[in-house]
């Protein structure tokens, strides 16, 4: 490992869950530079992405008046790795999106285990490339391993349905299926902004969540939908999925519901699907390497001009005031894209 002169860096953290209105609800800190373990690289963070599962872990997870470091996207250099270290090296410009049950990215340094990181896109800025891994992992787990799509497989045609299209994830599964699929890309978007946004990342249809869904999907996709990828509001929507399914659809969900009403899938035979990007390292999986792949392998449609970031709006620095407002704006449900900060 090499050697490292910094022993504390700034990093913003909770001691308690409350209201992001509150200006403890996150607050600047000075924490130990931590040590990276056999498999770890230590990354010098220098932009990070913010997602709705940092304000629902600080609205539901209370630490009791420790620390806790938010924060699942990052992008940033290797700065030491630990003794097991293979896949990268010192001096390496690297993406990830971290383990939900280590502590956070919001740091100006943080350790990661290497198999669920990526090298950044060549093209992309930090700023840039810090918006795309949690999304992407999530995106491309769900379509390719949830509902079995098939990678590059041109000839795969049907309908997908995409909600909240113009959101992180939704963005992202948009350009995913545009790219690698022959699919006819349908997403649920409401605002002129929104609908924009939507079609640039690959929707080819697009119909308002604040209607009912049924009737305009009966227009664009008369024939039915095969696959529905759900991020937001599956408990509200399910019947509505149940009416505009194809027999023998497929389904994946990312949202946080409690019981729904399954039955109404059984006359299609609908098959239902979880996906949570971060189950692999959770759950130290065997296969956690699946994620450093599909980091690098959008890493490459990026720098070949396929993919490109969903970085929208960028805050400033990373301190505890701007994330407060990144929060803010993430429980309003109106981003556009990602929100990023950068720097320390």
């Amino acid at each position: 490992m090499s050697e490292l002169h910094d022993t504390t860096m700034p990093a913003v953290a909770y001691r308690k869950s409350l209201p992001v209105e509150d200006p403890e609800s996150l607050v600047d800190v000075d924490l130990p530079v931590p040590q990276p373990g056999p498999r770890d690289l230590l990354v010098k963070v220098e932009a990070i992405a913010v997602n709705p599962v940092d304000y629902k872990v600080r609205q539901n997870n209370d630490p009791g008046g420790e620390p806790k470091v938010l924060g699942w996207d990052a992008a940033g250099t290797v700065v030491a790795v630990g003794d097991e270290v293979e896949l990268f090296q010192v001096g390496d410009d690297v993406y990830y999106a971290g383990a939900i049950d280590r502590p956070g990215t919001n740091a100006r340094f943080h350790t990661v285990d290497e198999r669920i990181v990526g090298r950044k896109p060549a093209t992309l800025s930090f700023t840039e490339a810090a918006a795309l891994p949690l999304t992407s992992l999530t995106a491309w787990e769900g379509l390719f391993e949830r509902l079995g799509l098939r990678e590059a497989a041109l000839e795969q045609t049907g309908t997908l349905l995409v909600t909240a299209a113009a959101g992180g994830v939704g963005a992202m599964v948009a350009q995913l299926a545009r790219a690698l699929t022959s699919l006819t890309v349908v997403g649920t978007a409401s605002r002129p902004e929104t609908v924009e946004f939507a079609r640039r990342m690959g929707v080819t249809h697009v119909v308002d969540h604040h209607r009912p869904l049924a009737p305009q999907l009966a227009e664009v996709a008369p024939d039915g939908v095969d696959f529905i990828f759900s991020t937001v509001g599956t408990d509200r929507n399910l019947a509505a999925y149940a009416d505009v399914f194809k027999p023998f659809g497929q389904l994946v969900a990312i949202d946080d519901f409690g019981a729904v009403e399954i039955g109404l899938l059984k006359s299609k035979s609908i098959s239902f699907h979880w996906e949570l990007m971060f189950t692999r390292s959770l759950h130290q999986t065997p296969d956690q390497a699946k994620q450093h792949h599909i980091l690098t392998q959008v890493a490459r449609l990026v720098d070949a001009g396929i993919l490109t970031t969903t970085a929208t709006t960028d805050l400033g620095t990373v301190n505890a005031a701007h994330l407060r407002e990144a929060h803010r704006i993430l429980e309003s449900g109106s981003t556009i894209g990602k929100i990023t900060l950068t720097g320390f």
